[in-house]
């Protein structure tokens, strides 16, 4: 997978804030504008951004997906960076719409995976900022799940230096971290089942390493597993690594 190439003197950018941050999680969008803006930056949210078109290319609807795909890369036109607080997100940017445009290159589709990032990674290795002046009160034991699609790029470096430098907190390491959490997108509607006892699995990995926080950088992970918990009787807070970054500032 190609990395974009840093850019020190951005001073603009285009927020995608997917579909979950619509939904679910608003203050990981929230948070996002924050942090980039506390950087100096000009955040800007294009009001006809829709999916990512992750979905309907996961399940093999190809033709559906390149719709979306379509829509995305006219809504996020231009040469500014867009920035996804999602791996996956930005993955489908980045990889996946290649993949399903090979046969017939679109321009559009091509320019937007050259400046799609996911947004730790574009902190540390598009703006060069290596250290994260924040503090948390006490000591925090942060468990980080590095999701899949974040495999190949520079998010977890990222998410490990950026949150590894904020006062009082420890990185925790845990059992088969870089296992899948389950959640796969479709997959956990396809097969249930399987999806929970992965989730499951990793979630006892990480419980048996007793966390304060169970950090993330894919809101569907997090919800994954944080959703496991909270049935299973033994919840765990959890937050998105851009939210942690936001909330140290204000500590």
């Amino acid at each position: 997978m190609d990395i974009p190439v840093a850019l020190p003197l951005v001073k603009r950018v285009l927020l995608m804030g997917t579909c979950l941050c619509d939904a679910i999680y608003d203050d990981v969008a929230r948070a996002t504008v924050e942090v980039l803006e506390h950087l100096g930056l000009s955040v800007e949210y294009p009001a006809k951004q829709t999916c990512c078109g992750q979905p309907a290319f996961n399940s093999g609807d190809w033709s559906a997906s390149r719709k979306v795909a379509r829509h995305c890369a006219e809504v996020f036109a231009g040469d500014l960076p867009v920035i996804v607080p999602s791996g996956s997100c930005a993955a489908m940017n980045r990889h996946g719409n290649l993949l399903q445009f090979e046969n017939s290159p679109d321009p559009s589709i091509t320019s937007l995976a050259s400046r799609s990032w996911e947004v730790m990674d574009f902190i540390f290795n598009g703006l060069g900022v290596k250290f994260w002046p924040g503090a948390f009160e006490t000591p925090t034991r942060l468990a980080f799940h590095r999701s899949c699609h974040s495999r190949g790029t520079g998010t977890g470096d990222a998410v490990r230096a950026l949150l590894g430098s904020i006062k009082n907190a420890e990185i925790i390491p845990f059992g088969q971290s870089e296992q899948c959490c389950g959640f796969g997108g479709t997959f956990c509607v396809t097969f249930p089942h399987i999806s929970g006892k992965m989730g499951t699995v990793k979630l006892d990995h990480i419980l048996d390493a007793h966390p304060d926080c169970l950090v993330g950088i894919d809101m569907s992970c997090l919800m994954h597993l944080s959703g496991l918990a909270r049935v299973q009787g033994r919840a765990v807070p959890h937050l998105h690594a851009i939210q942690i970054l936001r909330n140290t500032l204000q500590a």
